[in-house]
């Protein structure tokens, strides 16, 4: 399998304005900070009652949710999965907080966050992810005022 593969789909708006080349460079630079190789992450938009289905399915959670998160490593050093994304939920928070761009970063570096082992579950663990979040999104605003 190739390392350090990111792929895309879904064309939603709040993806389209994301630069996909800088937020690699940028997903690579978070995995290498906190000990992690990128094997391989898929990244999927999807509509709010999929993304609620496939909670109820797999996580017998029955509301929505913004990001669904399965881990597919086979070792605690590397980084595989795949991450769904309610393009719904990310434009209608992105237009209450602080842009869909910027809420899209957040969710897409949500999940990459909880594959390198962060958790949000407690307060705690809610204020640390966020802060993890923040340094994320940056880190990638200043990669990609580099081009």
């Amino acid at each position: 399998m190739k390392r350090n593969s990111i792929s895309f789909y879904g064309k939603r708006k709040p993806l389209l304005e994301i630069n996909k080349t800088v937020f690699k460079e940028t997903a690579l630079q978070t995995c290498a900070s906190n000990q992690k190789t990128l094997v391989s992450l898929t990244y999927v938009l999807v509509s709010d009652e999929e993304l609620l289905n496939m909670n109820i399915e797999h996580l017998q959670h029955d509301y929505f949710t913004d990001i669904i998160t399965f881990d597919m490593s086979e070792n605690d050093n590397e980084i595989e999965g795949e991450i769904y994304i309610s393009a719904d939920r990310v434009q209608e928070n992105g237009i209450k907080n602080e842009g869909q761009q910027k809420e899209m970063l957040r969710v897409l570096f949500h999940g990459l966050l909880h594959l390198i082992g962060y958790n949000d579950k407690s307060t705690k663990e809610q204020k640390l992810m966020r802060s993890m979040e923040d340094q994320c999104i940056t880190l990638y605003l200043q990669n990609n005022t580099n081009l």
